[in-house]
């Protein structure tokens, strides 16, 4: 199985717990997330809309919200991006658990996650929050 994934994503499927825009938007993400903890899942990633994005209400032609919005998505998606190699297709569990080891304190995901507005929801967040 293939998953398409936006860099920001992967800190957001680490830290996910059923919150979401609408109610398809959460069915999905809960699916996403269900398929990037099997051991037979790849991961594209990206810093274009994704499978997530797909079933997100914000998205219009492409764009998430508004142009400023979606800079600001953008933004986030290569701050994690610059720490992979974007050019392969990762196993699902040895990414996440990469996520884990460069992700590892509220500072390193400071520029991703502060304005976020479920980083209070984030089990990710919060964990990082707890270990200072």
């Amino acid at each position: 199985m293939k998953l398409i994934l936006r860099g920001h994503h992967l800190l957001c499927l680490k830290g996910f717990q059923g919150y979401g825009y609408d109610e398809d938007f959460t069915e999905n993400m809960s699916d996403i997330n269900s398929k990037r903890k099997l051991k037979n899942t790849t991961v594209l990633i990206t810093n274009t809309p994704d499978d997530i994005c797909k079933a997100c209400p914000n998205l219009k032609n492409d764009l998430c919200e508004n142009t400023a919005q979606n800079e600001r998505i953008i933004s986030m998606d290569n701050e994690v991006l610059t720490k992979l190699d974007i050019s392969k297709g990762y196993n699902s569990i040895e990414l996440f658990e990469k996520i884990d080891e460069i992700f590892d304190s509220k500072e390193s995901v400071s520029k991703i996650c502060f304005n976020c507005m479920w980083h209070d929801k984030c089990l990710f967040y919060q964990k990082l929050s707890n270990n200072r």
